[in-house]
């Protein structure tokens, strides 16, 4: 969806700009409406 490296997204996570959720198997599950609060955001920007 963001078109970046999944280590970015982590990233993005570890800074606090999404929050995410470990399932027990060590994957990372985000929130459906703050990825798109992020996809939002990240749009905004590129049209200013």
């Amino acid at each position: 969806m963001f078109r970046v490296d999944p280590k970015t997204v982590t990233r993005w996570a570890k800074a606090g700009k999404l929050s995410a959720i470990r399932t027990l198997g060590g994957h990372r599950r985000y929130r459906a409406n703050e990825v798109r609060r992020l996809l939002e955001e990240s749009t905004t920007l590129r049209e200013e």
